[in-house]
């Protein structure tokens, strides 16, 4: 039935039920003259009627008004819901901008590969997406800026400050990048084919030091952005912008995470491109070097990232009492995982494993800002037992919860003990699937690892420092020493080289030895 049809079809739907009401109203006529004809219940017509009925007006206004908004086509006339939708099955989706992959060799005169042989096209492959990455990037940076700071800070959705904070040094990548784009778009011949590409990156690579402070604010800037979320206007503007076709699906997070991830893709880039790069080539020692500078600056970056993630939350720990504070916090620089686990009553908790301690906390709001209070005494890793819980081996607390629990409730179990004189704590932690719990075994396993092969080297730089001494009179703290490392060799499998230990521990023996025979000499 096609629209223009849609008049008739309701005046006729209409004098139906008006026969139908009229028959089912009259019982009289129905005793003199059976009929043979089928009639609809009452409650079917009734529901029709009030279909085509007038409603009140006031919820469908503010209905019609809320759509406005977002939707342009969306009218407020009676008549148009009985007209075809411009989104209906026949309409196509709306557009969406996408970004099509290039190639060089789709893009340049394909003439030239006859020329050039098949390892030195994939050699301009992989400059040409060099190339074409910084230009990409450069469109997505300004692109950040002009369709979500800006505006925002125009329309006061947030202020200036907040979206410093957010953005960053943001716009002082964008002239990086370009200058990189404008050295590589120079040295490109006619034909699209480059020749020398490692001196440029060599000169070049240098100035992503500037990533440090933007990358080390990225923790801040997310936490930021996340709580600004919970305002009506930008969540609102933000789900406009995701649904406009120029953010191709992506949210604001995702451009703002997209130099971070052009950071640490360059080794790579790199990589590809010496691997088409003979060995003769001038550009092979160029490049090099330019692979050993790029791992350089990344590694340095990831580290200050690091500790600026591990200050930002330590700044966000809030103590119940001051015997919760504890050395090991203080003095953790990096933060070896951390994130949201349920103990096997289903309180939600926040878990912060650091270098040598583990910190269990619940999330609160303090001030407006999200932080996290400690929920038990920090648990040292050194000392800290792990265990990996088979599914159903833990009971949900109370008997209702556990009656009424189903098997997902009591998988991805494991568990953490600690055990210090009077003080002991126990805590079965769930993860959110299999795969996050295993990431959690790893983490807390390489750090016990960490933690035990530390303690190994300060044992063998004491030890050394007793061999060479002169003066025997710090033999019972060698002693002692000794008995340390033989405990943490049996509680640790870290592989290490003991054939020093095994000579140090002779010489000791020999010396022990002869001193308890001058020892019975004496007293004798």
């Amino acid at each position: 039935m096609v629209a223009k049809d849609y008049p008739f079809y309701l005046s006729v739907k209409r004098a139906n039920c008006a026969l139908e009401v009229q028959t089912v109203s009259s019982p009289a006529k129905e005793t003199e003259e059976p009929s043979t004809k089928r009639v609809k219940p009452l409650s079917r017509v009734t529901s029709l009627a009030n279909l085509i009925a007038p409603v009140r007006a006031t919820p469908l206004k503010r209905f019609s008004q809320t759509l406005q908004r977002s939707i342009s086509f969306r009218s407020d006339s009676r008549p148009d819901l009985f007209s075809p939708r411009p989104w209906s099955r026949n309409m196509p989706p709306a557009n969406t901008k996408r970004r099509d992959s290039k190639l060089w060799s789709e893009t340049f005169d394909v003439c030239v590969n006859h020329v050039l042989t098949s390892k030195e096209i994939k050699r301009q492959e992989a400059i040409f997406e060099l190339s074409q990455g910084e230009e990409d990037l450069i469109e997505d940076l300004k692109l950040a800026k002009k369709a979500y700071h800006d505006p925002m800070l125009k329309l006061a959705i947030m202020t200036e400050q907040e979206l410093n904070q957010i953005f960053g040094t943001l716009d002082s990548l964008i002239p990086l990048h370009e200058d990189l784009l404008r050295r590589l778009q120079e040295v490109r011949k006619p034909d699209g084919s480059t020749e020398h590409v490692g001196h440029i990156l060599v000169g070049w690579l240098p100035c992503l030091n500037s990533y440090d402070s933007y990358c080390s604010n990225q923790v801040a800037a997310k936490a930021l952005l996340d709580h600004k979320k919970q305002d009506h206007r930008v969540q609102d503007f933000l789900q406009r912008c995701l649904e406009s076709p120029f953010s191709r699906k992506l949210d604001l997070w995702n451009f703002l995470d997209i130099p971070r991830s052009r950071l640490v893709k360059y080794p790579l880039l790199l990589r590809e491109i010496l691997r088409h790069t003979p060995n003769d080539h001038p550009d092979q020692q160029h490049l090099e070097e330019a692979i050993n500078i790029i791992q350089g600056i990344v590694a340095e970056i990831n580290i200050k990232t690091g500790e600026s993630e591990c200050q930002y939350y330590k700044e966000r720990l809030i103590y119940l009492e001051e015997g919760q504070r504890d050395s090991l916090i203080d003095n953790s620089r990096v933060v070896c995982c951390h994130g949201e686990l349920k103990n096997n009553r289903g309180v939600k908790l926040h878990v912060f494993l650091f270098e040598e301690v583990l910190v269990i906390t619940r999330a609160i709001t303090h001030n407006e800002q999200l932080c996290y209070q400690l929920y038990r005494q920090p648990i040292p890793v050194r000392e800290l037992v792990l265990e990996d819980l088979q599914d159903g081996e833990v009971r949900l607390g109370g008997s209702i919860r556990g009656a009424f629990s189903n098997n997902e409730r009591i998988k991805n179990f494991f568990r953490v003990s600690f055990k210090n004189g009077s003080q002991s704590q126990t805590h079965s932690l769930q993860a959110n699937d299999s795969f996050n719990k295993q990431q959690w075994l790893n983490c807390i396993r390489q750090a016990k690892e960490k933690v035990t092969c530390a303690g190994k080297a300060a044992v063998l730089n004491s030890e050394a420092h007793f061999l060479l001494s002169p003066n025997g009179s710090k033999r019972p703290q060698g002693e002692t020493t000794l008995e340390q490392m033989d405990q943490s060799d049996s509680e640790s499998d870290c592989s290490m080289d003991t054939s020093e230990i095994s000579i140090d521990c002779e010489r000791m023996e020999q010396t022990n030895s002869c001193e308890n025979e001058k020892q019975i000499e004496t007293n004798v």
